[in-house]
């Protein structure tokens, strides 16, 4: 059992620094995809060779940034055979199917009119260049739609069905999985998010020539189109993040109960603004705060939309509350292991050849015989229960999901109020406040922080889980040994820095060389530059 466990850390282990390191690339091309179809469609519309030359550049750092964020998510997916074959056994033919679509139509759509994007503009009109940039920019979101469906099914199991025969999940509906409202909610966040990144980007970047009296329209009308692109992002990201936590509330209370270090169910819920944690366990009734600031009846309102709604607590889920209907834990595990026997029972009886149990057996599981429907409510629904030892295995990390989450949300109202004052700046001609210009360059590291932190929030807090209620991770690893694991997560440590780090030379190396060069009117105003051209 010890093996098991070290396996499932390692395992563990490789798949959340991949993902990280994967997530480093991911939201700036969401984001400055977009922007450098805004900007080539200014070109478009004005003919003005400063768009032209302004898109280019952006287009360049999106290009170095695209080709290292290709090489970690290929790995990522693999490890999902290599490390999780029991996972992958299990809902193969679920999880297996919006990855196909990703790669087939999102993933290629996006990179057939990359090539035109970066090398047709004199070879191609500019109509056309124009809309393969914009199908580049659909290309990557949509490549996140499909993986981000594909994430949300682990999270809300929906439109599927077990299959006795196979010991495997089939999908029976695909609309419900590909628009059931957590898949839908996940892919806007997410996106919204990576839009942001990208707008931050670009301001921080273009902010740094600024700083450095260069390329004043270029960073002007940069900074310009990504504090709108980004300030309409944020806006949005801070109503699917309301719609989050009224979905959470809803498919995994457990979650929404760490993240708030929520221990005792409660009507009218405050919600704690700050606090710190108390290391270890804490006593029933015992607060687990040393210190909070907390608004009364927020968490209520937050997650039901009421302020008199009961939010059910970690102490609640894990020991039952007859009186809002959740059923203890422990209850959970023993219901499963009963689902767990009837699969072992099917299993022996097939190699057995005992026809006879197989039917009786595979009756229990078929959704459309009175048993079967009784079954599956009753028992398969807790299968992923009778995996676990002990009850208090379901509670995720509390610390630190509780910290994530405010880390999240206070750095999404700092950059709320950042791209409302750079709006304002920027219409009022004030960026050349060198410390508003320094608090833009600086916020670039905070939007990669923001964005980590809801990664760790949505992950970290439906821990033991791969697929919720259904399979922990403790029955989804792979049953190879833990050394090729472990030396694997080391090389990919390796592997994965040497890339960020070339990625950032890179990107500095041409950020440092600015756009290119092109006549004067690409970077004086046209009406400013036939001035100069009549003094001359």
């Amino acid at each position: 059992m010890n093996e098991i466990l070290e396996m499932v850390d390692w395992s563990r282990a490789q798949f959340a620094m991949t993902a990280m390191y994967h997530w480093l690339f991911v939201p700036l091309t969401l984001g400055l995809a977009f922007i450098c179809a805004i900007m080539e469609t200014q070109y478009y519309r004005t003919g003005d060779l400063h768009w032209k030359r302004t898109a280019k550049f952006w287009m360049k750092l999106f290009g170095i940034n695209f080709a290292v964020g290709v090489v970690t998510g290929i790995i990522l997916e693999f490890q999902f055979g290599t490390n999780w074959s029991n996972y992958a056994h299990f809902v193969g033919d679920i999880f297996g199917a919006p990855l196909a679509i990703e790669g087939i139509v999102a993933f290629f759509l996006e990179s057939t009119f990359i090539a035109v994007m970066f090398f047709g503009w004199e070879r191609v009109s500019k109509r056309f260049h124009l809309v393969s940039t914009w199908m580049v920019a659909i290309g990557a979101s949509l490549s996140a739609l499909w993986i981000l469906i594909a994430n949300a099914w682990m999270q809300y199991p929906v439109g599927t069905a077990f299959n006795i025969a196979t010991m495997r999940n089939e999908m029976t509906d695909f609309w419900a999985v590909a628009l059931s409202p957590v898949a839908i909610n996940k892919f806007l966040h997410t996106a919204l998010s990576g839009y942001m990144l990208g707008a931050v980007f670009v301001m921080g970047v273009a902010a740094w020539f600024l700083l450095r009296g260069r390329e004043e329209r270029m960073a002007l009308s940069s900074i310009r189109i990504a504090a709108w692109f980004g300030g309409a992002a944020v806006v949005l990201l801070a109503i699917t993040g309301d719609r989050s936590g009224v979905i959470m509330a809803e498919t995994q209370p457990m979650k929404l109960a760490a993240m708030e270090a929520h221990y005792d169910g409660a009507r009218r819920a405050p919600l704690v603004v700050i606090g710190a944690l108390k290391a270890g366990e804490t006593a029933d009734g015992e607060d687990p705060f040393h210190f909070k600031i907390k608004i009364p009846a927020l968490l209520s309102v937050a997650s039901r939309h009421d302020a008199d709604a009961f939010v059910p607590g970690i102490n609640d889920l894990v020991g039952g509350n007859a009186e809002y209907g959740l059923m203890p834990i422990s209850e959970k595990m023993e219901r499963g292991r009963v689902a767990i026997a009837a699969m072992s029972e099917y299993s022996a009886a097939k190699r057995a050849g005992d026809r006879e149990t197989m039917q009786a057996v595979a009756e229990k599981f078929d959704p459309l015989t009175p048993v079967g429907k009784t079954f599956l409510q009753d028992y398969y629904s807790h299968l992923g229960y009778g995996y676990l030892s002990s009850p208090e295995d379901a509670i995720p990390p509390v610390g630190l999901t509780f910290f994530s989450f405010r880390v999240m949300v206070g750095l999404g109202v700092w950059f709320i109020l950042l791209f409302a004052a750079t709006l304002w700046m920027s219409y009022k001609k004030k960026l050349d406040r060198r410390w508003m210009l320094h608090t833009l360059l600086w916020s670039i590291p905070l939007a990669y922080i923001a964005g980590m932190a809801g990664w760790i929030v949505t992950e970290v807090g439906r821990q033991p889980w791969t697929i919720q209620d259904l399979l922990p991770t403790v029955a989804a690893v792979s049953g190879t040994s833990t050394g090729p694991v472990m030396l694997t997560f080391f090389i990919f440590v390796v592997l994965f820095t040497v890339l960020l780090v070339a990625e950032i030379r890179i990107m500095t190396r041409q950020i440092g060389r600015g756009p290119d060069d092109v006549p004067p009117e690409a970077i004086i105003p046209p009406q400013l530059a036939k001035t100069e051209e009549k003094q001359a």
